[in-house]
């Protein structure tokens, strides 16, 4: 848990960082509505297909569909070593057989 909240705290960081590095501020603006668009799309139609699901079927079915372009808009195919990161992120709170039976799945689909 504890380097979970250091990896937090330094992407928090960066985050908040950049804008003091930029060169100029204007030019990002822009590109912020088209994509805070994209995103309520995304959730829009990932609430429509999560309508009959709760608890914590439902959060783990948001979880990924949220995130299930993220790795298409990637400059590439996802190098096993990001899939394994990604899938024990997805896997958090899960135990015993049913983690061993999502890693499976989640591992062998090719995104």
């Amino acid at each position: 848990m504890k380097i979970q909240t250091a990896i937090a705290a330094v992407v928090l960081g960066g985050v908040f960082a950049a804008p003091v590095f930029a060169q100029t501020a204007a030019p990002a603006a822009a590109p912020a509505a088209p994509a805070a668009n994209t995103q309520q799309q995304k959730m829009k139609a990932c609430n429509a297909q999560a309508s009959g699901k709760k608890g914590d079927d439902r959060k783990t079915f948001m979880k990924q569909c949220l995130s299930a372009d993220a790795p298409a808009a990637a400059s590439g195919p996802m190098s096993q070593q990001d899939r394994m990161k990604m899938c024990n992120q997805q896997a958090t709170g899960k135990k015993g057989d049913e983690r061993k039976a999502f890693m499976k799945s989640c591992l062998s689909t090719k995104s």
